[in-house]
């Protein structure tokens, strides 16, 4: 008991789905917002530290014009008097140079002369370069009064009526501009940051509402799963649209391949059940001839086995990928094996050597090998198959290459042409065969598109087959 209920317990967990899901690579959606989120962020990141370095740079050079206006006016101002000190001949016109400490001030100083200094300054003084000489306005920042840093413009300047370099120096305090400097920074950050925030929600949103035609498409193959649907019908993006009609093709397509299954089956079934009641029946009434019965309706029942499987071979076959073959190498193969059989017939071959078609070589093999031993079977000794006709008659870019197989023998009279495709229909029962060589052609040749039609050959005089298959382009590389 303890056994059973283990057994019991564990088997679900290998067997809860029986589907098992292949592995995925992550989420779409998630990966095509990161992408957006990165690629916004770089942007606003490289463009906010441009536009803030413009705009620093800008409140700055505005700053240092101000002052630049302030000693430019110093200049224009200032004098010697009969003493030789400087003097201004006009006050400059700013209240704060008057209010001790105010945070702006100026000084104009000279080599053995007395500083001439702003009321602002009180009891303090403003350095006096003494390693250089600026003849343009020189700014630079200082810290030359402690907590407060001071923004300096300087230059070397002689006055009318004095050979003395007077220094002429305005500074201010540039809490202000580092203020103003922050504010900036701060508003863009704020800015810039709900920017980023806004784009990216767009983005996530874009996202989900760019990729939710695939979640209609996946619930409406659900429903096909389930039996309620058969075919993906709502209406959907146009980018959406090819993969809808791809998807609806390839539905229509396994339908028509289970068609077909069935349908074989049922044939086959068919055709299995007459030699079956005749083997049963004969077993039944213990008939002498049992043995040869049983070999004989054997035979047909392995004849009709092997025309379904070819077919049901071939149907599986062209469900794969572009599958293309070259005739001439087929052909070319198809005759070396024939002649083996047949060491007294003689084989001619022309036409193009590059023809390719849409089939699968083997089934290619087949359907040439069945109509060239025939040829030689049932002809005089000459077997003549010439490639691609319908390229050799003028005709441009033509969609079927054509296959011609002509013998030297008795031919076939016109009003047995249809029936000689029927399975198991022999016109010559002297010479071994199944019976069902024209139409495992004729049927693999539909399979694929083509078709098959016989006639009577011109140059040969005895039968021609005209075996036509879907052409590859010379372009598709495979």
């Amino acid at each position: 008991m303890t056994d059973i209920q283990t057994s019991s317990e564990t088997a679900p967990d290998t067997i809860d789905d029986p589907v098992a899901s292949p592995a995925h690579s992550g989420s779409l959606s998630r990966r095509m917002i990161l992408i957006a989120t990165v690629w916004i962020s770089l942007l606003l990141l490289g463009g906010g530290i441009a536009l803030d370095r413009t705009l620093r740079s800008i409140i700055t050079n505005n700053f240092d014009e101000q002052l630049e206006y302030v000693q430019t006016a110093m200049v224009a101002s200032a004098e010697i008097g009969p003493d030789g000190e400087v003097f201004f001949n006009r006050p400059l016109g700013d209240q704060r140079f008057l209010e001790p400490n105010s945070g702006f001030y100026w000084q104009i100083s000279g080599e053995g002369h007395d500083d001439f200094p702003s009321r602002s300054l009180w009891d303090r003084a403003l350095e006096v370069p003494d390693n250089h000489q600026d003849a343009e306005p020189h700014i630079y920042d200082s810290n030359q009064f402690g907590d407060e840093q001071l923004r300096v413009i300087e230059r070397a300047v002689y006055l009318p009526g004095s050979e003395t370099r007077w220094w002429v120096i305005v500074a201010q305090d540039r809490g202000g501009l580092d203020k103003q400097l922050a504010q900036t920074r701060s508003t863009l950050t704020k800015s810039f940051a709900l920017l980023a925030l806004g784009l990216i929600v767009l983005a996530a949103l874009q996202t989900l509402y760019g990729l939710w035609p695939l979640r209609r498409v996946r619930q409406a193959i659900v429903q096909m799963r389930t039996g309620r649907k058969n075919r993906v019908t709502e209406t959907l993006p146009l980018e959406v649209m090819p993969m809808v009609d791809e998807l609806n093709a390839l539905l229509a397509h396994n339908e028509k391949q289970a068609e077909e299954a069935r349908r074989h089956a049922g044939n086959l079934a068919h055709a299995l059940k007459t030699p079956l009641t005749v083997v049963m029946n004969a077993a039944t009434a213990k008939a002498d001839d049992l043995s040869d019965t049983v070999i004989r309706e054997a035979a047909v029942m392995r004849r009709q086995v092997d025309h379904h499987l070819a077919r049901a071979r071939a149907v599986g076959r062209r469900g794969q990928a572009l599958s293309v073959a070259s005739v001439w190498e087929s052909v070319e193969a198809v005759e070396r094996a024939v002649t083996q059989l047949y060491p007294h017939v003689r084989f001619d071959l022309d036409g193009s050597k590059k023809a390719r078609v849409a089939a699968e070589r083997q089934d290619l093999d087949e359907m040439l090998g069945n109509l060239i031993e025939n040829a030689a079977k049932y002809g005089g000794g000459s077997v003549f198959v010439t490639i691609d006709t319908g390229r050799q008659a003028g005709v441009e870019e033509p969609k079927m290459v054509e296959v011609w197989v002509e013998d030297d023998g008795m031919g076939i009279p016109e009003e047995e042409r249809q029936r000689i495709f029927d399975r198991g229909a022999r016109l010559d029962t002297g010479k071994p065969g199944t019976g069902l060589g024209l139409a495992i052609v004729r049927d693999v040749a539909e399979i694929y598109d083509g078709n098959v039609s016989l006639d009577e050959s011109e140059d040969l005089g005895g039968l021609l087959v005209r075996l036509q298959l879907p052409r590859v382009p010379d372009e598709i590389e495979v």
